[in-house]
């Protein structure tokens, strides 16, 4: 059983960045891949990003390709979503999720254990 806690969000203003964490625990990291997802208010939750287990490939939704980046520490057995040049529309709940497996996967239905998310506020 993979535990997933994410830090780092906050308030920032339009134009900023922030840098989210997403701890995981109870599996070997290195086995799994990672994926950042998102949910605004009334909306379904989206894919964001995601990396292989070996960390040497990474998928981006459109809307933040340039602008965030998704990386990992397996020796931390942290994966982290770098982002910068932030707009409004960005402001969601962001969440990790895990799941085994060799590739990058970009459904929510393809993952297995979720954090609990950390809040993302983008003011204008």
């Amino acid at each position: 059983q993979v535990q997933l806690v994410e830090s780092g969000g906050g308030l920032v203003q339009a134009g900023g960045s922030l840098r989210l964490a997403c701890a995981a625990s109870g599996g070997t990291f290195s086995l799994y891949a990672m994926g950042w997802f998102r949910q605004a208010p009334g909306k379904e939750r989206e894919f964001v990003a995601s990396i292989t287990r070996t960390g040497t490939s990474t998928l981006y939704t459109e809307s933040v390709k340039g602008r965030f980046t998704i990386s990992r520490d397996n020796a931390k057995n942290t994966v982290y979503l770098q982002m910068n040049s932030l707009k409004p529309e960005d402001t969601a709940v962001y969440y990790c999720a895990a799941r085994l497996g060799s590739s990058y996967y970009v459904s929510v239905y393809e993952y297995n254990y979720w954090g609990q998310g950390t809040q993302v506020t983008v003011s204008s």
